[in-house]
């Protein structure tokens, strides 16, 4: 089966990008918007609409495959790749990709997506967004030429096993933490509820508003919980708010997490992002000092590494090191859709939990894709994106991998 044209859309995300920076610093939120001058190169405010650019494989026999290239809600920060807009990079797509792939006979997934994954244009590797996206619509041309699943692609060219039940989903709420995480407990969502507690003045210049919120949750989950044995994990995303908190004192941080065990009892908690040293070394070193705190103490929150944590290095960096019990594979950030799967598995292998993440700012399609990569991967967890309005995420991530299940049970 061969390609026979490359077609490029510009598209919307489920969300925005952020200026990371300026958010934590200067920033006065105003409804939706922020008022105050950016400080991340390239944006032109602080709140910018999320963009994608859909990725089109024409195939000879008609089929179409396609992906989405998309990046992170915080771009330009934590050591990530800039601000991803669909005028700048469409050219480059037309220009590199095209006449690359066109004629081109379709290969294995794993050979085409590394080789798409390790192109390099003006001296340095293709944006991660657009290796997130031409990889994916690889995964699914492959997948069509042999009329599969593309979790079946995936599971029978990295010998793993697909699962034969849902992935657990961590749905998030953005700042809409109560009435969000009313309709998650509704909805039994496995892990819940993200709760974005990235400011002092959300989190509290004790850590005090963060302690009030997970005794609330707890207390409504056990109020209004529709079967009585639904336990979900509470996940809080605090985007390096203890750090800002507490500072290098890990001693009186890891206490602070073992009052959050102790309020959120009878479940399990997860603190994402707990510090923020600004560096990849540096943020290894704060985790993996956590645990060793958290393990000398009996605290068993399980803390999940997110920034600096951006390839598929990285990843095994922090893994090899024990920084954290977690790693969050923030898809777009790694590129090649391929260096997710990669990721996911060496996790496994080496004792680290594998979070198949991604951001809000992608879209249904890049969602769809990653839920067939979890379902042959079997990750600890995986996010309901895009978007924060809880529903829309949840659905498209429930429902991939139901229709997943239902198609193995009926072969």
């Amino acid at each position: 089966m061969r390609i026979t044209d490359v077609i490029c859309a510009p598209g919307r995300s489920g969300f925005f990008f952020d200026d990371q920076r300026a958010v934590k610093t200067t920033a006065v939120a105003d409804g939706n918007f922020y008022s105050g001058e950016p400080v991340t190169p390239g944006f032109r405010k602080i709140r910018l609409p999320g963009e994608s650019v859909s990725v089109m494989y024409i195939l000879e026999d008609g089929q179409i495959a396609h992906g989405d290239c998309a990046a992170v809600q915080y771009s330009g920060a934590g050591g990530r790749d800039p601000l991803f807009l669909a005028d700048e990079f469409i050219p480059v797509i037309d220009a590199v990709i095209k006449p690359m792939l066109v004629g081109r006979e379709i290969s294995t997934f794993r050979d085409l997506a590394e080789e798409l994954d390790g192109i390099v244009h003006s001296g340095r590797p293709l944006h991660t967004a657009v290796r997130y996206g031409i990889t994916q619509a690889a995964l699914d041309a492959v997948a069509k030429s042999q009329y599969k699943m593309m979790c079946e692609i995936v599971a029978e060219e990295y010998g793993t096993e697909m699962s034969n039940k849902m992935i657990p989903i961590f749905s998030q709420s953005g700042d809409d933490r109560y009435s969000s995480a009313d309709k998650m407990i509704l909805k039994s969502v496995d892990v819940l509820p993200h709760a974005l507690f990235n400011t002092i003045e959300k989190a509290g210049t004790k850590g005090e508003k963060i302690m009030d919120y997970v005794g609330w949750l707890r207390s409504r989950i056990m109020k209004v919980r529709v079967e009585k044995d639904y336990t979900p994990i509470i996940h809080l995303d605090v985007y390096g708010m203890l750090g800002e908190v507490f500072g290098d004192d890990y001693e009186a941080l890891t206490d602070y997490l073992g009052y959050l065990e102790e309020i959120a009892m009878p479940f399990k908690v997860r603190v994402e992002g707990p510090v923020d040293v600004g560096s990849l070394r540096g943020q290894i070193a704060a985790l993996a000092k956590i645990r060793q705190l958290e393990e000398r103490k009996g605290i068993t929150v399980e803390l999940v590494a997110d920034e600096w944590c951006n390839t598929l290095q990285d990843i095994k960096d922090f893994t090899d090191n024990k920084a954290g019990h977690m790693a969050q594979i923030k898809t777009p950030d790694l590129g090649g859709i391929n260096n997710s799967i990669e990721a996911v598995i060496y996790c496994k292998e080496h004792g680290m939990g594998a979070y198949l993440g991604g951001t809000c700012n992608e879209t249904d399609r890049s969602a769809q894709i990653c839920a067939h990569v979890a379902m042959a991967t079997n990750p600890v967890q995986v996010l309901a994106k895009p978007g924060m309005g809880m529903d829309e995420g949840y659905m498209i991530w429930f429902n991939e991998m139901s229709r997943i299940l239902a198609i193995n049970k009926a072969r």
